[in-house]
């Protein structure tokens, strides 16, 4: 699958993205991919599904990440990773007038537009956050948090590898191994990235009450990266507004689990109730 690519330019850095027309257009549908990932990988199920479903696609690569240029794994600060979002949602605005929007978010990307959604609400229609970060599945040692907030105050660009296990993306070896191979895929995390998205995370989970969008959450219960007791808890504190789907012993990456036809077919049923 090609797609049409398009670039945008924001703090010096050249963003890469694509769009990928239905022949038909119901909704529009924008994907924030999560940490050390890229576009290119939703182009294998995600998109080819979304398309079937009569739903145009936008993605982009993050700060840092696929063919976006500039240093690997970091951003200049949270705010300009939710400009760039804002970007690509005006152009989708601009190129499907009248068609309504919805943000799909995977883990890190699930912060993003979940964010994006509590501040800048008025463009967009709904949002789907799959395995979203909001908190870890796991707590990191004392003593590296607080180095990585002395180095987010003295050295925010240097990057570290993010000690991410492969094998909890996926039970599918064939999966991991495909991640394992692509060269556009990176382990390079800045505290720009860890611990600036693990206090937007929290931000979130506190501020969720005024989340104005209807929201579908899917996360696995057995999700070893994201913690999905976080998921549960945003679905708690606003249930008007939020649906949430489990899914019991999926990894983080539902799209590349056995279940994800499923997965993909909970989402589209969504978006189509809620044009």
């Amino acid at each position: 699958m090609l797609g049409n690519p398009f670039t945008f330019r924001q703090n010096d850095v050249d963003f890469f993205g694509k769009i990928y027309p239905s022949k038909k257009v119901n909704a529009v549908v924008i994907i924030v991919h999560g940490l050390g990932d890229h576009l290119g990988r939703y182009e294998d199920f995600v998109i080819p599904e979304l398309l079937n479903n009569d739903f145009s696609v936008l993605a982009y690569d993050q700060f840092g990440h696929g063919k976006t240029k500039g240093k690997r794994g970091y951003n200049p600060g949270f705010d300009q990773v939710l400009e760039s979002l804002h970007i690509v949602v005006k152009k989708a605005v601009e190129m499907f007038p009248q068609k309504p929007i919805f943000l799909y978010g995977h883990s890190m990307g699930g912060n993003v537009v979940l964010n994006y959604a509590l501040r800048s609400p008025e463009l967009i229609q709904g949002i789907v956050l799959s395995s979203p970060f909001l908190r870890l599945a796991f707590s990191p040692p004392a003593w590296k948090l607080q180095l990585g907030k002395l180095a987010l105050k003295f050295f925010p660009g240097i990057t570290m590898g993010n000690e991410l296990d492969p094998k909890a993306l996926s039970h599918d070896p064939k999966a991991v191994e495909k991640y394992l191979a692509d060269p556009l895929v990176h382990d390079k995390v800045s505290p720009n990235y860890s611990i600036r998205f693990l206090e937007s995370g929290e931000w979130a989970i506190e501020n969720i009450d005024f989340l104005k969008l209807n929201a579908l959450v899917l996360h696995g219960t057995a999700d070893m990266l994201t913690d999905h007791l976080a998921s549960v808890e945003i679905s708690k504190k606003n249930p008007k507004k939020i649906k949430l789907q489990l899914y019991p012993d999926g990894y983080h990456e539902l799209h590349n689990e056995a279940l994800k036809e499923t997965f993909l077919k909970d989402i589209c049923t969504w978006i189509n109730k809620n044009l």
